[in-house]
């Protein structure tokens, strides 16, 4: 009977994982698709519009060097909690008519989203340090399955139910509280025992590292690459001659073409000492799928474009995140790496949305920002070949 009570807390351990990674994206991937909207129900311009989604990437920057230090002074899944009912919050504040409360609850979602992001990989380097690969695919896969949907019901919720924009959002706050009671179930029940460490972040030392800021500048293009084509793809493909709601189901058939991606590469890498063919390999397809969607190439090259595109965010989201616990040698140093490179890597990620609307509305065409992604991806694979090399962080 001991091994089976085990055996039923992990697998609710592991249930709480995937509901927490069901809140880590719906309540951005879900603007996107109606930005449009929102920016002519409140009559704000394109840069405007493009900060509302760079927001919580800020948020992101800011509190991820802090979010080690709640897991310290409470643990990894108390934090966890508390990062949740922050995202409640938040997703509640944002759906009002105000555009200060808009503003002020996307930035409540990207604190609860920053604390949720950082403390994962260190949980899972903590309870499956011989899974790190598996169960980062897990959870990333988790994560991307309810941020494609939720671009994709976006804007049926929208219109199609005459919901509005603002209880469409509204409307994943469902998620959030399903994520709360489960977690609350599971946080207690850790599938192994062990002393808890402390977290103490070193931040000169990592900053020392090489290794630690090629790891983070990977993150940080990832980011930036996957935050522009999330909020402005749609747009684009509107620009295209698409209409609005096969625009915002092309963002998320990106998404779902991504998942085996996003499954199967932490797996590959966990079983790679060295990382560098899967970076070149999902690099050069990212960069056919975005020149494609340069020459706008018609309906059949969009949807082989947006297909490229999606396997290439799919598989660069879940190997930065795999390599937050692969180069790392505890959780303790997983957990200062991941405030590290979601810190500077959502700086990075956060100009994106807010660039790419300014370049559309400074040149009234998508070509130089279209541009602008073909160079971030180049930097995605340098970065990338440098972070997936047999080093740990702090190796001399």
């Amino acid at each position: 009977m001991q091994t089976f009570n085990k055996k039923h807390y992990t697998l609710l351990f592991i249930a709480g994982i995937i509901l927490l990674a069901f809140n880590l994206r719906p309540a951005i991937t879900s603007v996107g698709p109606i930005i449009g909207i929102i920016r002519e129900d409140l009559s704000i311009s394109n840069w405007s519009a493009g900060f509302l989604t760079s927001l919580p990437l800020i948020a992101f920057a800011i509190i991820s060097p802090i979010a080690p230090r709640i897991a310290n002074r409470t643990s990894n899944e108390k934090a966890l909690l508390y990062g949740l009912f922050i995202l409640l919050g938040g997703i509640l504040v944002r759906s009002t008519s105000s555009i200060l409360f808009l503003f002020t609850g996307t930035i409540l979602i990207g604190v609860g989203i920053a604390i949720i992001n950082v403390i994962l990989p260190s949980l899972i380097k903590s309870n499956f340090p011989e899974k790190i690969g598996l169960m980062t695919g897990v959870y990333t896969t988790s994560m991307s399955v309810v941020a494609a949907t939720a671009s994709g019901l976006s804007v049926p919720l929208t219109t199609s139910l005459d919901l509005g924009w603002k209880w469409s959002l509204a409307s994943w706050s469902i998620l959030a509280v399903l994520g709360i009671v489960t977690w609350i179930f599971a946080m207690n029940k850790a599938p192994v025992e062990q002393e808890r460490e402390l977290y103490q972040p070193s931040t000169t030392k990592l900053m020392r590292s090489p290794v630690a800021w090629q790891v983070t500048l990977f993150m940080g293009s990832q980011s930036f690459l996957f935050y522009v084509t999330i909020s402005w793809l749609a747009e684009i493909l509107i620009a295209h001659g698409f209409a609005s709601s096969s625009a915002g189901w092309y963002v998320a058939y990106m998404q779902f073409v991504s998942l085996p991606a996003t499954f199967f590469t932490p797996v590959i890498a966990g079983k790679l000492s060295d990382q560098k063919p899967v970076v070149a390999v999902f690099g050069v397809i990212g960069m056919i799928g975005y020149f494609m969607l340069y020459l706008e190439p018609g309906h059949l090259g969009t949807f082989i474009a947006i297909t490229l595109i999606g396997i290439m965010l799919g598989a660069s989201i879940s190997l930065a995140l795999a390599l937050l616990g692969l180069r790392s040698t505890n959780a303790r140093q997983a957990a200062e790496l991941s405030g590290m490179a979601q810190s500077f890597g959502y700086t990075l990620a956060s100009i994106g949305p807010i660039l790419i609307g300014l370049l559309f509305d400074m040149t009234n065409s998508w070509k130089p920002s279209i541009l602008t992604i073909l160079v971030m991806t180049v930097a995605l694979i340098i970065f990338g070949l440098g972070a997936s090399r047999n080093k740990f962080v702090l190796d001399a």
